[in-house]
């Protein structure tokens, strides 16, 4: 089980089961909503995803995708892609124990901006991660 939510307090959720990602996204949209340089998510089933407090904003920022945020405070919290169902992508840094979900990689590094470098050493892709099975 995990736990996280807004900065205010407003939103709080919790979540069960396994991860399925941990990541860093560099694309336009991840950095516009959240107003910075690069954006960490964690994967989880939906199905075992819970608000327990309040009930986020829902904007769509692209067709496919829907993004949840804290309407008081605007700290960003999910992502889903229709094109992936049964995955709900969760902002790491909203959840109450961030650590525990260290990235495995970087996605969208076509669109970094030229001054973010980061000496992790994790994987970069151009664009999403190939999907497992995929080929």
């Amino acid at each position: 089980m995990i736990e996280g939510g807004c900065y205010c307090g407003a939103i709080r959720y919790e979540a069960d089961g396994e991860c399925s990602n941990t990541m860093v996204c560099h694309c336009q949209s991840c950095r516009r909503v959240a107003a910075a340089p690069v954006v960490a998510w964690v994967t989880f089933s939906s199905s075992g995803f819970r608000f327990t407090r309040g009930t986020p904003t829902e904007y769509r920022s692209s067709p496919p995708v829907a993004r949840t945020f804290c309407a008081t405070c605007g700290t960003p919290l999910t992502y889903r892609n229709d094109k992936h169902p049964g995955a709900l992508d969760i902002t790491t840094a909203s959840l109450d124990e961030p650590g525990r979900f260290p990235p495995t990689h970087h996605s969208w590094l076509s669109d970094d901006l030229g001054w973010v470098k980061f000496g992790d050493g994790l994987p970069t892709f151009r664009e999403s991660r190939p999907r497992k099975g995929a080929g």
